[in-house]
């Protein structure tokens, strides 16, 4: 298997996380992309991503996917342990709800206030922004940020008792808060514990 990547960038860090946690990511080729330089927007690389986004998983067979959850969906399920994506139907509904929740109301809204409101990845990249906008997404992460401290007051993980793909989106997303400037508020102490025992794991620190 290949990742086409950047190192460093929140939606590579989901990927990379989930191959760690499954032991796979000796079995991986690293592809980078130069993502600042404009690479993810040459023909070469749409062809694989025609949205030109990061990370592309290719397979032996040619076949590309792209999308995290997608890419860590089959990478889910290509061993059984540990489950990322859940196994029973009730499982896989409530991971999946918890991961569109801190991919949109966190992950995805920082992104749109570095990509609109800040510099962001400069002129070059940043063909079009609407600083209005970017300002409102910067909220919207401050209250995702909120609303997961809310849900971690009463379990461990933010899907229920065990770690899961939406814990890797939501620590993603911190990260790129931090990179963004965009703080946990001071209350947050659940989120602000759940992010240290996260950090810890041997996927992440190892």
């Amino acid at each position: 298997m290949k990742i086409y990547d950047y190192e460093g960038f929140p939606n590579p860090i989901r990927v990379r996380i989930a191959l760690a946690e499954k032991g796979l990511t000796e079995k991986v080729e690293f592809i980078s992309v130069d993502v600042p330089n404009g690479e993810h927007r040459k023909p070469a690389f749409r062809a694989k991503n025609p949205s030109g986004a990061v990370p592309v998983l290719e397979l032996e067979d040619g076949t590309t996917i792209a999308e995290c959850t997608a890419i860590t969906e089959y990478l889910d399920h290509l061993d059984g342990e540990p489950s990322l994506t859940g196994r029973t139907p009730k499982e896989r509904a409530n991971i999946h709800m918890m991961q569109r929740r801190a991919e949109a109301g966190l992950l995805d809204a920082v992104a749109t206030y570095f990509h609109h409101a800040t510099p962001g990845l400069g002129p070059n990249i940043e063909t079009y922004q609407c600083a209005e906008w970017g300002e409102h997404q910067r909220k919207s992460a401050t209250d995702g940020m909120r609303y997961l401290n809310d849900v971690l007051a009463d379990q461990p993980y933010l899907a229920g008792e065990a770690f899961s793909v939406a814990d890797i989106t939501a620590y993603a997303g911190l990260i790129f808060a931090d990179f963004a400037k965009v703080p946990v508020p001071e209350e947050c102490g659940n989120l602000i514990a759940w992010r240290e025992r996260i950090g810890a794991r041997p996927s992440i620190n190892g």
